[in-house]
């Protein structure tokens, strides 16, 4: 599972972070976009300590990167996108638009682990 979590940083994730922060934030810098610039680094800081973890804390480990996204989530649909709705003008972001790549999530990974029964 953690190579999943490393392959979906690489190939989704990364690429994703860099855009918003490139882009969407670019044109308001206050508390609510470093909050989610913030919670970018928080995400990468715990996908990067799976591979240092032992083995025993490794369901909690990736148990609260689970949590940790979904809260981000909720954050950037619940606060952040409103709030940028309302700071900046329609020209600014039709222009955001235009440069934002569509979320298709074509996951080409090789293991589909999560679709193979467990053995106990």
């Amino acid at each position: 599972m953690i190579k999943y979590v490393n392959y979906f940083w690489d190939h989704h994730f990364a690429v994703h972070f860099k855009e918003e922060e490139n882009i969407l934030f670019a044109s308001l810098k206050d508390p609510v976009v470093q909050k989610a610039i913030d919670d970018h680094k928080k995400i990468k800081a715990l996908i990067d300590g799976l591979d240092s973890s032992e083995q025993e804390n490794i369901h909690q480990k990736l148990s609260q990167l689970a949590d940790t996204v979904d809260e981000h989530v909720r954050y950037e649909e619940r606060i952040l996108f409103p709030h940028l709705e309302s700071e900046l003008t329609e020209d600014q972001l039709n222009n955001i638009g235009r440069q934002i790549t569509p979320d298709t999530l074509l996951d080409n990974y090789e293991d589909d682990f999560w679709s193979k029964p467990k053995s106990l």
